[in-house]
């Protein structure tokens, strides 16, 4: 089966390649920034290359995880070029998985099932969330797997490295202590994604997250035993009150998935002790 990943130099998108070669798919994937072996160059906020790419390729599925976090070109990238991919899976006929986030919710209360109404409070949430309207619009069968912060990947990802750093003193930076989330294994989630990917039945929003719930802090924390650093230099903060609101509890309910796929997504506690 022919399998498209967009932002494969990315830490998810790099796992999903390796996964999906190793299952034997016929892999191909695309970058922005970072140039990667075997994959192609692909701008997704030009909607005519993405519609070029996915003629000549016409893979079965197209697994979506290019964004992009903050800057100028957040909206564009994450919101439009969502977009154009939605719009050239639907012309070619092909499965579309996209990649969107727990900060599509305000984080007023936490447990987010698929059915709860987003509402974000930040810039990148508002991104993601009309990435979700604008894909479902397009692509009305796509498959839209919300997550949350990565981790245990083959290198290590933003989410491992910051606390490591902080607690050798090579960053000032504190970690809230009132932000919660579902921390995730790239490697489960990339599992996951590849079991649900050919399941055309399978649309709409998915919540695929670890089954803890667990504040920035104790993360950076775990992170840090996990690699034999010491965590005691790390300072915690509170996000509460800061000038730009955050969501303070977007933490996922991955019950539904649970029921529906094999894979187990596992507890970030359990991950980091392994």
């Amino acid at each position: 089966m022919k399998l498209l990943v967009t932002g494969g130099s990315g830490f998810l998108g790099s796992e999903l390649v390796r996964q999906a070669r190793a299952a034997g798919w016929d892999v191909a994937a695309t970058y922005r920034t970072r140039p990667v072996t075997g994959a192609v160059p692909l701008d997704v906020t030009d909607e005519a290359a993405v519609e070029a790419l996915v003629a000549r390729l016409r893979p079965a599925v197209v697994v979506h995880t290019a964004y992009v976090l903050s800057g100028d070109a957040l909206w564009p990238v994450t919101a439009e070029g969502a977009a154009a991919v939605a719009r050239a899976c639907a012309r070619h006929g092909a499965r579309l998985v996209h990649l969107s986030s727990d900060l599509v919710f305000d984080g007023g209360r936490g447990g987010y099932r698929e059915a709860d109404p987003p509402g974000p409070v930040i810039p990148y949430g508002e991104a993601k969330a009309a990435a979700e309207r604008l894909v479902a619009a397009a692509c009305p069968g796509a498959l839209v797997v919300r997550t949350s912060l990565l981790l245990d990947g083959a290198g290590l990802g933003p989410q491992e490295l910051r606390p490591l750093a902080a607690a050798r003193g090579e960053l000032e930076m504190g970690f809230f202590s009132d932000e919660l989330r579902s921390p995730v294994s790239v490697r489960d989630l990339a599992t996951a994604v590849l079991e649900a990917a050919p399941r055309a039945e399978l649309a709409g929003p998915l919540h695929l997250a670890g089954a803890d719930t667990v504040d920035r802090y104790e993360l950076a924390r775990l992170v840090c035993l996990r690699h034999g650093v010491d965590p005691a230099p790390l300072r915690a903060t509170l996000a509460a009150g800061l000038p730009d609101p955050r969501p303070l509890d977007c933490s996922l309910d991955s019950s539904r998935a649970a029921a529906l796929l094999t894979t187990r997504l596992r507890g970030i506690r359990e991950v980091l002790a392994a």
